[in-house]
């Protein structure tokens, strides 16, 4: 079993940034596949970044070139920063660690892109 923790969310002015922290208790943290997904009210939940265990990352278009994953292994920590920040990035941003079958998702954090 996994417990992830996300942090790091809040309130932000368009064209601001923030980094989001995903601390995950779980044995063999850099085996997994970890991503961040978001969930704008009335809205589905999608994928945002991806990270294999390998370093390989993915972007949703709508934030190439403005968010950037990372991990740090040796801290069991998943990150997102988040830069150029607009309206529309205004979510719920879980974390989720895959080894399939095997699916972890943290309980979310805020994240409101507002003047």
């Amino acid at each position: 079993q996994a417990q992830l923790v996300e942090s790091g969310g809040g309130l932000v002015q368009p064209g601001g940034s923030l980094r989001l922290s995903c601390a995950a208790s779980v044995k063999l943290f850099s085996i997994y596949t970890m991503g961040w997904y978001r969930q704008a009210p009335g809205k589905q939940r999608e994928l945002v970044a991806r990270m294999t265990s390998g370093g390989s990352t993915g972007y949703a278009d709508s934030v190439k070139g403005r968010f950037t994953i990372s991990r740090d292994n040796s801290k069991n920590t998943l990150y997102l920063q988040m830069n150029s920040l607009n309206p529309e990035d205004t979510a719920v941003y879980y974390c989720n660690l895959q080894l399939l079958p095997l699916i972890y998702w943290g309980q979310g954090t805020q994240v409101t892109v507002s003047s």
